[in-house]
């Protein structure tokens, strides 16, 4: 399993990228927005903060095949590194998908709600697919089953697109998907904070302190030698 932040906060993410394993950041219009900032400035802020070997994620907002081709190609030579587009499962999305494939371009195909539209998206190129696991759930739709659903069709038909599993509002969601077969996720800083968070493990290691320096003190070189 490979995680992603999903954020456009540019301190959140330097901090998540120095103590997780991060494999990059995904972002969208919505995110992006928030941070009241230029756009390229602040895709090229979150490019330094996580370098040019990591994948970031930019989502495009034009209306047609030829205005999100077009739009990948002025984001992908205004940045540096590995740069993923984001394109959406309308008919125009899944045409710029199989354009920008053809440039060698990768993609993700973004709000995913059907295991079908996966499929689709797949077979036009996609490198990956975003189901949108809480929002299928605010409708009503099983989104850990769609993913499930997702993963089986491509273990069918040998496709090698990655699900990249996107919009969860808590870690179980997030571990379900994983064990449903999605190869990655995105979330946000919040929930990624939750990931190792357990009362239980802070409290053994206070308890294991307190018993060394019952015994060794308080010297902090006690444990390699001075």
């Amino acid at each position: 399993m490979r995680l992603y932040i999903d954020s456009a906060d540019v301190k959140k993410i330097e901090y998540l990228n120095t103590y997780y394993p991060i494999a990059g950041v995904t972002t969208n219009p919505s995110i992006i927005v928030k941070e009241n900032r230029p756009y390229l400035e602040l895709l090229k802020d979150i490019r330094a903060a996580i370098g040019d070997e990591k994948e970031l994620f930019v989502q495009v907002i034009g209306d047609t095949a030829e205005e999100m081709v077009e739009e990948s190609k002025y984001i992908r030579n205004q940045l540096t590194g590995n740069i993923v587009m984001k394109i959406p499962v309308t008919e125009e999305g899944i045409r710029a998908i199989k354009l920008l494939t053809a440039d060698n371009i990768p993609t993700l195909a973004t709000t995913i709600y059907t295991s079908f539209q996966a499929l689709v998206a797949a077979m036009a190129g996609a490198k990956f697919v975003a189901p949108y696991v809480n929002r299928m759930d605010n409708l009503t739709i099983d989104g850990v089953k769609v993913v499930s659903e997702i993963a089986a069709l491509y273990k069918n038909y040998g496709i090698e697109t990655e699900i990249l599993a996107a919009s969860f509002k808590n870690v179980q969601q997030v571990y379900d998907v994983c064990l449903a077969g999605a190869q990655t996720v995105t979330v946000g800083p919040d929930l990624i904070e939750k990931f190792i968070a357990f009362p239980a493990t802070e409290n053994d290691v206070q308890v294991f302190k307190t018993e060394w320096q019952k015994v060794y003190g308080l010297d902090k070189n006690s444990l390699v030698g001075s």
